[in-house]
This record gives structure tokens, sequence and C-alpha cells, in this order.
């Protein structure tokens, strides 16, 4: 006999559904709305602070590959060849306080707290046993009661007020 198979269309619906498409999804539109931000913060603070220290905005700095450079300031490159190095380090520190901040801000919380959470439900788990040992060593102290009655010849139940 030969198994079925499922369709194609049942095995992306099992996908589209298992949760994971959506978090990801999510996690997506979080992160894009999420790097506006980072980038007015680069291009509107970071930017005009080497600016101040430097000569001019990071976005500016370059270094001329074949000479001489010209750039428009539309950014169109009019002679030579410019390497856009400030750009590449705006682009670079934009990346990194967008990791520090999902790390800080998302990552770690999110890990401390499922660590809680494991340990709470471990310690749930070990006082339930603790609670099973105990009925079981009880239940074995009545069995042990019983067969040394029964050994010393009082197999009779003895019921209330007999003693």
């Amino acid at each position: 006999m030969s198994e079925k198979k499922p369709s194609v269309l049942q095995g992306f619906k099992t996908f589209l559904m298992r949760g994971n498409v959506i978090d990801l999804a999510v996690a997506v539109v979080i992160g894009a709305a999420f790097t506006n931000i980072v980038n007015s913060v680069v291009k509107g603070v970071i930017n005009p602070l080497v600016g101040a220290f430097g000569t001019k905005s990071l976005e500016h700095y370059s270094s001329c590959l074949k000479a001489p450079c010209k750039i428009a300031e539309d950014g169109t490159v009019t002679s030579g060849i410019p390497i856009l190095w400030g750009s590449v380090l705006g682009a670079t520190l934009t990346f990194l306080i967008t990791a520090a901040v999902v790390y800080f801000l998302m990552v770690l919380p999110m890990s401390k707290y499922l660590a809680r959470q494991e340990a709470r439900r471990k310690a749930k788990e070990g006082t339930q046993e603790i609670i099973e040992v105990t009925e079981l060593e009880v239940l074995k102290e009545i069995r042990d009661e019983l067969v040394a009655r029964r050994a010393a010849g009082h197999d009779r139940p003895q019921g209330p007020g007999q003693g």
C-alpha cells in the first residue's frame, strides 16, 4: 500500500499556520520601522556631531581613487572615482545601534523572561515529584504496618474504637 502524500498546498498551509512565519513577518515589519528611527538618529544626531568635530557631515567623507573627484550636491559623481567611506561608516553605525537596541531591549529581556519561566516550571515539577514521593512513602508505611499486623496475628481489620 502506498501512503497518501500531502499536497503542496496542504504543506504550504501547514507551514503558514505553524506560527513562526507570522512571528517572522511581525519582526520584519517592526525591524523596518525601527531601522527608520535609527537612520534618523544617525543622520540627525551622529552625523552632525561628527561634523562638529571634523570638517563635514559623516556622509560627505570620501577618498578619491581616480582624481579629480567631483561630486554634485545631489550626490552624483561628475568626475573621478570617489570612495564614499563616510556613508559606509554611517551604515555600519546604523547597524550597530540597531543590533544593540534589539539585543538589549528585546532579546536579553525575553531570554531572562524565558529562563524565569523555565525555572518556575522546573520548581513546580520538583514540588510535584516531592508530593508524589511523599504519598508513595505513606503508602509503603501503611503496607508495611499491614504486613506487620498480619505477621503478628492481627489480620482482622480493626474499626474505630477498637485498638
